[in-house]
């Protein structure tokens, strides 16, 4: 039976900015995320370091080490999806990164993941090429030094001797040569330092790629005037949530109870988390579906073969209770809005929708890490966004990406249909991480990084020869 927990409801966190009424204390990982695929590693360039053997370029490069491949790599704009600067460290010379056409001043940036000594700079132009260009460095991605400075550049294949030290470089478009923007197969560094970054460890299939997700299938299974992220040990200071998975979730919530408490309304019984949100009132009386709701988990970026599970003990918030239609509309995380029946888009609850249909609403997470930070006073500044289908070297770590399709069994006249937390853009969720770390693991690596569309079981009933990541009963193989 559903239950409902706390006394009375309380102040509404989203009345007050973030800053101010969101004020649980910083939490810093213990350990290092387990290095995965071309996850950042700590430490110098050993006997990992990529030698750069048959490549074409200058001197240098048969003979130093080649740091920057598979390195993080941002960039100041993207012409399209498959021109991502991350392509541009891939050791592919098929592939590029490309920059916006209007962007003039674009730049590229990489990370090498620690401190590193200089030696070369090899830049392998496409055929829009910068006849005049910088080469920069950093020790901190925001204070730049010139190492290289390229007035006469035509193009084809720049070998530039450089002798400087830094963790980041950057190439910074002073002049094109074209009237298109800045395009180019590598950016390579030579030098010693650095960090490793592992290859890419998963295997390779035919199969044509459409989707890279599982499912987590849950029911609403109480609610509460609780919130253990933003008003940890307060029960009855938040509005009306209802919660899904771990079903002991309340105001004194821990991820150490979640795992002490391994009752959860799941599908997956490795799914310890807690999911809530604002509960949905029709005039006074909360509406509840008896269904099982879906939780996604997706690539948020392109390169979905490096996405790594959550880190235990994340916890994150996503939406704005502050938003308004347009912010709501135009949200990173922001899918379809509102639906019903034939309605979509409607960025705010529909005053009618059609009889025995559903209220719907789909919101995504951020998916990117800072790789440091299990939590942050506002509970969203240690994700982030993806930005061209790319993390950012400020959250270089790719997580899975959180989609909550969650619905609701109202419809017809909707006029006194709200949510308990203010306007219809105050739509948001919050996540505890209560994953069993090797099934979490399983899940992401055969159905997100193998490209699948799986159910809870990890399974892609239209891929059935690619078989299942857990047995029938949810355990590993």
């Amino acid at each position: 039976m559903l239950r409902t927990t706390g006394t009375t409801p309380g102040t509404d966190p989203g009345s007050t900015p973030a800053s101010t009424s969101r004020t649980t204390s910083r939490t810093t990982a213990v350990t290092a995320p387990v290095a995965r695929r071309r996850a950042l590693a700590a430490g110098a360039v050993g006997a990992l370091a990529l030698v750069a053997t048959g490549l074409p370029g200058g001197a240098g490069a048969a003979d130093s080490a080649l740091i920057s491949r598979g390195a993080a790599a941002a960039a100041s704009s993207t012409e399209a999806g498959f021109a991502g600067a991350r392509f541009a460290v891939d050791g592919d010379q098929g592939t590029r990164w490309a920059s916006a056409q209007d962007d003039a001043d674009a730049w590229l940036r990489i990370d090498l993941g620690a401190p590193a000594t200089l030696d070369e700079v090899v830049v392998r132009w496409e055929a829009a090429y910068a006849s005049a260009y910088e080469i920069q460095v950093s020790d901190d991605g925001s204070t730049w030094t010139t190492v290289a400075d390229v007035t006469d550049g035509d193009g084809g294949v720049d070998t530039l001797d450089v002798d400087a030290a830094g963790r980041y470089v950057q190439l910074q478009g002073v002049q094109r040569g074209t009237g298109y923007g800045y395009s180019l197969w590598e950016l390579e560094v030579y030098g010693t330092g650095g960090a490793p970054h592992d290859g890419d460890d998963l295997p390779v299939f035919d199969d044509e790629v459409t989707h890279h997700e599982f499912q987590a299938n849950c029911t609403v299974e109480h609610l509460g005037y609780d919130d253990p992220i933003v008003f940890p040990g307060q029960p009855g200071a938040s509005h009306l949530h209802s919660f899904m998975g771990n079903t002991s979730t309340d105001a004194f919530t821990t991820i150490e109870s979640l795992f002490a408490n391994p009752e959860t309304s799941c599908t997956n019984p490795n799914d310890l988390s807690a999911y809530w949100f604002p509960t949905i009132q029709n005039g006074d009386d909360p509406v509840v579906a008896p269904y099982l709701e879906t939780i996604y988990y997706k690539a948020g970026i392109d390169d979905y073969r490096s996405v790594q599970p959550f880190p235990a003990g994340l916890r994150l918030i996503a939406g704005d209770m502050m938003a308004t239609p347009e912010s709501f509309a135009s949200a990173p995380g922001a899918v379809e809005g509102w639906e019903c029946g034939d309605l979509t888009q409607q960025w705010s609850i529909p005053e009618h929708c059609a009889e025995g249909s559903d209220l719907n609403i789909r919101y995504q997470a951020p998916s990117c890490w800072n790789g440091v930070d299990l939590d942050s006073p506002n509970h969203k500044a240690h994700m982030a966004y993806p930005v061209n289908g790319e993390c950012p070297l400020t959250h270089p770590v790719p997580v899975p990406m959180l989609e909550l399709k969650i619905g609701w069994p109202v419809s017809g006249d909707m006029s006194q249909v709200h949510l308990v937390s203010g306007s219809d853009q105050s739509w948001h969720y919050d996540f505890m991480n209560g994953w069993d770390p090797a099934i979490l693991d399983a899940l992401v690596t055969h159905c997100i990084n193998g490209g699948l569309q799986c159910n809870p079981q990890g399974y892609d009933q239209y891929k059935p020869h690619r078989g299942a990541a857990l047995t029938a009963d949810f355990e590993l193989p």
